[in-house]
């Protein structure tokens, strides 16, 4: 390492935020990245351990020493070509992963982590401002069609590898643009959409063919999953066209809360709120937008989504929001002898929340109430986890006033008419079921139809999601051609 003791010299440098009373104003980033010195003394704290383990901390396996210590010698392009081995979209990853990797980084074991995202973050914003981001065609083509079906992370990332690979691929995505969670979900202030349009613009330029506003099989009725689509494909016809499909949608059956009351209205799932903001924000017009003005909105669910309808909320100009988890409240600390180098349980306050919430924890809600029809306020009670189930503790009840409520307690699985539609054998927990192995990894039991990302996983991080469309990239290569030279 070009700093030895650069661990014992330099703290730990936080990216910083701009304002509450001015971040509230718009949908916009606020996140202060690192500047050029700040960065370097982030990368000199890395302590080029023998066995790294904020390698295999991340989920896509970047080689975090190695851009670590090229950013503390001020070699932002060998950085950004050492980060882009390993991660196709790390200016997703650099703003929105919680960042495993810090937990696992071996200085976290009795000081603080070095700032792997932030450095992250701070080498594919250069890489950009730079123009070191270019289209990297195939030198020459297969001939063989692939169909990604589903334009999320995943896709992206398993379109993009497949691409370079010399196949011919269509990335199918039923709403009118590609991103799936990234563009309908994860707020604006949290990552600005421009960072998917021209990551779309690079995989066109390498021969990815885009069709958005196309769902392939169908929707059950009724469904509240965001669907913006005009034409549809069935699955045995896609089959027909393509010599191999790859399902990478998403894990997008929200959980419900069948609470009695649960049919008045007021009461939404987040993923019908989120996505109407963002396409708001897109320049779009939406006709009785979903919105939190002047009233009294309850978030039911303690996780990323829950938080990230807490800071829209507060944009709207919300009279209050309360979050609701059904858990204990974390410790503030955790046992780092305990749990290193996995992640920890300790209670994480996000920028939303600093923004203004209240946040009540081991609650649970026994009733939704209402008046002509509309939500009106919920009934809860404190809970205690005892033998393996949550328990009502007596003489806790409580009402709660409440003009809007947020489902936001994650979601249980892919759309189960999607895979049937394929035929693909589900796991338990209504996953498409396919095994990771190397030989035959990430097909289903159809021929040729594989399944990657959290299609196949279940609700997860966009990190995972990435690593999967890489992996399930090479399987499909390796199915097609009898070998692949595609990064495992």
């Amino acid at each position: 390492m070009g700093k030895i003791t650069g661990f014992m010299e330099h703290e730990r440098i936080e990216e910083g935020y701009k304002p509450v009373a001015e971040r509230l104003k718009h949908y916009k980033e606020f996140v202060i990245g690192l500047d050029d010195a700040q960065a370097k003394v982030q990368g000199a704290r890395c302590m080029d351990c023998g066995t790294p383990f904020c390698n295999n901390g991340c989920p896509v396996n970047n080689i975090i020493p190695d851009f670590n210590d090229l950013v503390y010698r001020q070699d932002w392009k060998s950085a950004i070509e050492v980060l882009h081995s390993t991660n196709n979209f790390p200016e997703f990853t650099g703003r929105i992963c919680p960042a495993p990797c810090e937990a696992a980084c071996v200085l976290n074991v009795n000081d603080d982590a070095v700032g792997i995202k932030s450095i992250e973050h701070a080498i594919i914003d250069r890489a950009w401002e730079e123009g070191w981001v270019t289209a990297r065609p195939a030198k020459h083509k297969t001939g063989k069609k692939v169909a990604v079906v589903g334009a999320g992370p995943a896709g992206m990332a398993a379109a993009q590898q497949l691409a370079r690979a010399g196949h011919d691929v269509t990335l199918f995505e039923k709403n009118d643009r590609i991103g799936g969670l990234l563009r309908y979900g994860i707020p604006d202030f949290k990552m600005e959409k421009s960072h998917i349009d021209r990551r779309a613009e690079q995989m066109t330029a390498e021969g990815v063919t885009i069709r958005t506003g196309v769902m392939i099989g169908k929707l059950p009725e009724g469904s509240k999953v965001t669907n913006w689509a005009k034409e549809s494909i069935t699955p045995e016809q896609l089959q027909k066209d393509f010599d191999a499909v790859l399902l990478t949608g998403g894990a997008e059956q929200s959980r419900d809360l069948p609470a009695p009351g649960r049919d008045l209205d007021g009461i939404h799932f987040a993923m019908e709120f989120l996505p109407q903001q963002n396409k708001v924000n897109a320049g779009d017009k939406l006709k009785g937008q979903l919105r939190a003005d002047g009233k009294h909105v309850i978030v039911i669910g303690g996780g990323d989504t829950g938080s990230d309808c807490v800071g829209t909320s507060n944009r709207h100009g919300a009279a209050s929001v309360t979050q609701f988890e059904l858990m204990a409240m974390p410790p503030e600390e955790e046992n780092r002898p305990l749990t290193w180098p996995y992640w920890p349980y300790k209670l994480r306050t996000s920028s939303s929340h600093e923004e203004g919430c209240d946040r009540e924890f081991a609650i649970s809600t026994k009733e939704f109430m209402g008046e002509k029809g509309k939500v009106t306020g919920l009934k809860t009670v404190q809970v205690e986890f005892k033998e393996g189930k949550f328990v009502e503790v007596p003489g806790t009840e409580k009402t709660y006033k409440a003009d809007l409520v947020l489902l936001a307690m994650g979601f249980v699985s892919p759309v189960a008419t999607i895979l049937d539609g394929f035929a693909v054998e589900k796991d338990g927990r209504g996953n498409a079921k396919a095994s990771t192995e190397f030989t035959g990894g990430y097909a289903t039991n159809v021929p040729k139809v594989f399944a990657a990302g959290d299609m196949r996983r279940g609700q997860s991080l966009v990190v995972w999601a990435i690593r999967e469309g890489r992996q399930a990239a090479r399987a499909v290569d390796e199915y097609l051609m009898g070998y692949s030279d595609l990064p495992r």
